[in-house]
């Protein structure tokens, strides 16, 4: 678990440069390379095919098409599925389409085996999609190429500043715990799952800072999939299965309807009950990572964006949201 003192540690690091600090250490990389060569023995070495192509247009309606753009690794991209359909981008495009009752074309620029650094790059492709909202999930790759924390979260900060700028809404999906991976023993389950849940943490805090929103994807991919391995894992064991990604997308789709302010009214409200909150961003970062499918946006509090512990955010467990069972492109 990361403590609010460590993920504000964390946050000022990446701020200020970070100096060395990087998300495995020399020695977590050391015997993280070592146990992967055990891993891999492990792993059925069966390659999979890369992913299906899921863009287009979704739903149906004389409205103007929402643009949507999905940025990232492959666990963005969908890779380890059979068919565009069972796609993160395929089946959150559909679910757009049918809550805000009008079309959405679908962009992916994710790339398998994409670092934080890469996203530029995907920015630059999707720029002539004009997108209205776009999803990032990044990060794991960063970890096992020993990626300075601060460089990764910088280049994340940027990527969410740029949208923004340009009038996107940013919907960042945190780095999945990679302690999830059954091919991978103790002690490197340990250390990659200290690091995911550290990067996640400060992405949360540097997403937030930049005016996007973010959901934990380390509880989903974690505690969930450990417990359904053979069902949420794909043939490789590395990474989700169609209906791995149905579970983690059923999650980040609520998020991607509040960032386009396409909720009712009464759905939007934060719901006590429910946990929803606001809390000093440290906190909220450490309340997220315990709960799947968890938010965190900006926020304030009695008029104030600040209080004496730092920025206020919202904190919300929101409801998972069905996805539609056939997702229709056109």
């Amino acid at each position: 678990m990361v403590s609010a003192r460590t993920a504000r540690r964390l946050a000022a690091a990446a701020a200020y440069g970070g100096g060395g600090l990087s998300l495995l250490g020399a020695a977590g990389y050391g015997l993280l390379r070592a146990q992967a060569k055990l891993a891999r023995r492990t792993i059925t070495g069966r390659p999979l095919g890369g992913p299906p192509d899921p863009d287009g247009r979704y739903g149906s309606g004389d409205d103007p098409p929402l643009s949507f753009v999905v940025a990232g690794d492959s666990a963005a991209a969908g890779y380890g599925v059979a068919t565009a359909e069972e796609t993160p981008g395929a089946l959150l495009a559909a679910g757009l389409a049918e809550v805000a009752h009008r079309p959405v074309t679908l962009t992916t620029v994710a790339q398998v085996g994409a670092q934080t650094a890469d996203l530029a790059d995907q920015l630059d492709r999707a720029k002539t999609a004009d997108p209205d909202v776009a999803l990032i999930i990044v990060g794991g790759n960063d970890i096992t190429h020993q990626v300075k924390l601060a460089d990764s979260v910088q280049l994340l900060d940027d990527a969410v500043r740029r949208l923004r700028e340009a009038g996107c809404q940013v919907v960042v999906g945190t780095c999945p715990d990679l302690g999830t991976i059954r091919p991978i023993r103790a002690p490197l389950r340990w250390l990659a799952r200290h690091a995911s849940r550290q990067l996640a943490a400060a992405q949360t805090m540097a997403v937030v800072a930049a005016g996007g929103r973010t959901v934990s994807l380390g509880s989903i991919l974690g505690p969930e999939f450990e417990a359904a391995p053979g069902e949420l894992f794909s043939e490789d064991q590395f990474h989700p299965s169609s209906a791995g990604y149905a579970h983690a997308a059923a999650a980040v789709l609520p998020s991607l309807i509040g960032a386009l302010g396409l909720w009712a009214p009464g759905d939007e409200a934060p719901e006590l009950g429910r946990g929803d909150s606001v809390l000093p961003v440290s906190l909220a970062t450490v309340a997220a990572a315990d709960h799947a499918g968890t938010e965190v946006a900006a926020a304030t509090l009695g008029g104030r964006a600040r209080g004496p512990r730092g920025p206020w955010a919202q904190l919300r467990n929101r409801r998972r949201r069905p996805l539609p069972e056939a997702p229709e492109r056109v």
